[in-house]
């Protein structure tokens, strides 16, 4: 019955859109948007193919679920489903529906909220923004770029949030880290108000702390939960292969994030504008940095609904023009004993661990990031298998310790090797985190 009330819900969705030329998109639940999209938007009347159905409902077989309801029918020639009695349909609905359901679906809401106490604004405001699918956002990527912007391809990544596979509750977060979490929601949520108070200068982050830390992990995590396109910038891909078309690549990286409006924009190693701007690189790069903290100045959450977050492993390589274009910086520190045990407890829920004692762990995990957990628990699971075992014990997760700090020891050891090779002193890489891993 379930895969009959998905159908139905799709077709009916479907005419309540073609009927009602008021609504738009935005008032379509996600994957019914998805899977009539056409072109550069949903068409009047929708083409609802069996493919279509299939797609937004879920449902291999859509034909099969609805046969023996009176009011579907089927072309078999178009490959096409639809509704041959409106009211039979509504009436058919409205009896096996819930008022969860009908919040998810704007459309619905709008011809039949009242009969299930659900708010249509509220319904259309819940549902996540056409601006952020995957197939509005390639659209205009098309549009916005052509084949001479192909290198901006490695300078900018824009995710949809539903290819963001991590979320805030993946995360272990400090009490500082989660109170600005909260204040960035409520501000893109209130940024109307913010605008007509005048508070326009809020809205950029500065995420600063060592590699494997969650920066870039607590980044995507917010974008997931507010629903918004994730626009990723990797700065050091500013190089010299790309000579006189940088300034312009930065500021229609800029350009798109408008466009993508409301999104996050994040930018990883910042600190390489500062290196840029005291260093001795080429003029045409030089350029290109004065262009981005320029355009920097000139980007609000409040008036253009970006919010932009950079993020350092080196705050100590920034300067007073870097730092000062952030209205907050977030730091995000090597994680202490009771962090690293709720980490260990999180990423490990999904497995089976004899006598687990995360506390016990964290206490031998001094320095470790929660990405460095997550190799030892990558350890101690390969381990485990090559004994042909599922279940792990406490042992298994000491031994990956041990094993992965004797890695890490020989790792600097290279690392040291080499820089004495170069005519540099060990004294140059203090304050510098070994990057064993990325920022996740």
């Amino acid at each position: 019955m379930t895969e009959a009330l998905d159908v139905v819900e799709f077709l009916l969705t479907a005419r309540v859109y073609d009927q009602h030329r008021e609504l738009d998109e935005n008032d379509l639940p996600p994957a019914h948007r998805s899977a009539l999209w056409e072109n550069d938007g949903v068409p009047r009347p929708p083409q609802a193919t069996e493919e279509a159905v299939s797609e937004a409902a879920g449902v291999e077989d859509p034909w099969e679920a609805v046969s023996g309801l009176m009011f579907t029918d089927r072309d078999t020639f178009a490959g096409s489903m639809q509704l041959v009695d409106d009211d039979m349909a509504i009436d058919w609905f409205a009896e096996r529906a819930d008022a969860e359901r009908v919040h998810d679906n704007p459309a619905l809401a709008f011809v039949m909220g009242e009969d299930f106490g659900v708010d249509y604004e509220t319904a259309r405001t819940d549902n996540r923004s056409v601006q952020a699918d995957r197939k509005w956002i390639d659209g205009l990527l098309a549009e916005y770029f052509d084949e001479e912007d192909e290198e901006m391809l490695d300078l900018v990544e824009v995710r949809s949030p539903a290819e963001i596979d991590v979320t805030l509750d993946d995360i272990v977060l400090t009490e500082e880290q989660e109170e600005e979490m909260s204040k960035v929601a409520k501000a893109i949520e209130h940024r109307d108000y913010l605008a007509t108070i005048g508070l326009s200068e809020i809205g950029k982050l500065l995420f600063v702390g060592p590699p494997g830390t969650g920066k870039t992990s607590t980044a995507r995590g917010l974008a997931h939960q507010l629903d918004l396109p994730f626009v990723e910038v990797k700065l050091s891909m500013i190089t010299s292969q790309y000579l006189g078309e940088t300034a312009k690549n930065v500021e229609k990286v800029f350009e798109v994030a408008k466009r993508l409006s409301p999104c996050i924009l994040f930018m990883d190693e910042f600190d390489f504008v500062a290196t840029t701007r005291t260093g001795d690189e080429h003029n045409a790069i030089k350029r290109a940095v004065n262009t981005l903290l320029k355009s920097i100045d000139e980007v609000s959450l409040v008036n253009d609904d970006v919010l932009l977050i950079g993020a350092t492993n080196h705050p100590d390589e920034l300067d007073a023009a870097a730092w000062r274009r952030f209205d907050e910086i977030l730091s995000f520190p090597r994680p202490d004993e009771a962090m690293r045990a709720d980490i260990l407890a999180l990423v490990t829920r999904e497995l089976d661990i004899a006598e687990f004692d995360p506390a016990a762990v964290a206490a031998q995990t001094e320095g470790l990031t929660g990405s460095d957990l997550r190799l030892v628990l990558r350890e101690a699971v390969l381990d485990a298998l090559v004994e042909d075992r599922r279940t792990l014990t406490q042992e298994d997760l000491m031994a990956a310790v041990e094993d992965f700090e004797d890695r890490d020891h020989l790792r600097n050891l290279d690392t040291l090797e080499d820089a004495l090779e170069d005519g540099t002193t060990a004294e140059s890489h203090e304050g510098h985190d070994h990057d064993h891993a990325h920022d996740h």
